[in-house]
C-alpha cells in the first residue's frame, strides 16, 4: 500500500517572494460584527498568512552541563506554549528546519527602535519548492529569550506564536494573549477572542499563488 505523502515535506530549493513594497500592510476592512480583534490584523500584498496546517521546528536544548536546566525550563515553556494552539490549529514538530514554517530560536530579539523585548516574529514570504512543486509559503522566526520567568517565556512564546500563526495584529484587551502590552499576570491561555479571532482568520483565502507543477530539473 503507498503511503501518504509526510505533513511537513523537505524544502528542496527556497527563492525569495519577488513581490514588491512593505511585506505587512494595513488591515483590511472587516464588519463591525467582525469576531474578536480581526480588524486590527494587517494582511500582505499576496493574501492573508496563514496555513491549514503548521511545521513548527524548535532549537534543541542540551541535557547536561551548565545552563542545561535553564534550557529545559526555556523548552518547557515554549512546548507549553505550542500545546496551547495545537488545540486550534494543526501543529506537526519537525526536527529539520527545512521542512518547517515557523523556526523558534532562544535567543534575545535585538533591539527596535532602541527598545528591548522579550520576544519578536519575523515573517518572510517564499517560494518554496516541495515534492516536485512550488508554492508560496510564510516563513517565520520567532525570537524567544531565555532571560525570563518560566511563566514569562510561555506567555511571551504564546503571544510571538499567535503572530506567526497569522495574527499580525495586538489586541485592546489585556486578557487577551495577543495584547497590546502584557499584563501583570501572565496570560497562559487563548482567551474566546483569540480564539474567535483565529478562526476567523482561518475561514480568509490564504496567500494567492497557486501551486504551480514544477518546470524544473
Amino acid at each position: 500500500m503507498e503511503l501518504p505523502p509526510p505533513a511537513c515535506p523537505l524544502a528542496s530549493e527556497v527563492r525569495p517572494w519577488s513581490g514588491q513594497g512593505p511585506l505587512l500592510i494595513e488591515p483590511v476592512l472587516t464588519t463591525a460584527s467582525s469576531a474578536g480583534y480581526s480588524s486590527r490584523l494587517k494582511t500582505t500584498p499576496a493574501g492573508w498568512p496563514h496555513r491549514k496546517q503548521w511545521c513548527v521546528w524548535v532549537e534543541p536544548v542540551t541535557t547536561q552541563g551548565p545552563g542545561a536546566i535553564w534550557q529545559q525550563r526555556w523548552h518547557q515553556a515554549v512546548q507549553a506554549a505550542l500545546g496551547t494552539w495545537q488545540d486550534q490549529l494543526p501543529i506537526h514538530l519537525v526536527t529539520e528546519p527545512l521542512r518547517a514554517h515557523v523556526l523558534v530560536e532562544r535567543r534575545r530579539p535585538p533591539l527596535l527602535n532602541n527598545r528591548a523585548s522579550n520576544g519578536r516574529a519575523l515573517l518572510q514570504l517564499r517560494e518554496v519548492r516541495r515534492d516536485q512543486r512550488w508554492s508560496l509559503e510564510p516563513l517565520v522566526t520567532v525570537l524567544i529569550s531565555p532571560g525570563q520567568a518560566q511563566t514569562a517565556i510561555q506567555a511571551t512564546s504564546l503571544h510571538e506564536l499567535g503572530h506567526a500563526f497569522g495574527l499580525w495584529g495586538h489586541s485592546d484587551h489585556a486578557g487577551d494573549a495577543l495584547a497590546v502590552k502584557a499584563g501583570a499576570v501572565p496570560v497562559l491561555e487563548l482567551s474566546p477572542r483569540d480564539q474567535a479571532t483565529l478562526k476567523w482568520l482561518q475561514e480568509q483565502p490564504g496567500l494567492t499563488q497557486a501551486d504551480q507543477p514544477s518546470t524544473q530539473p
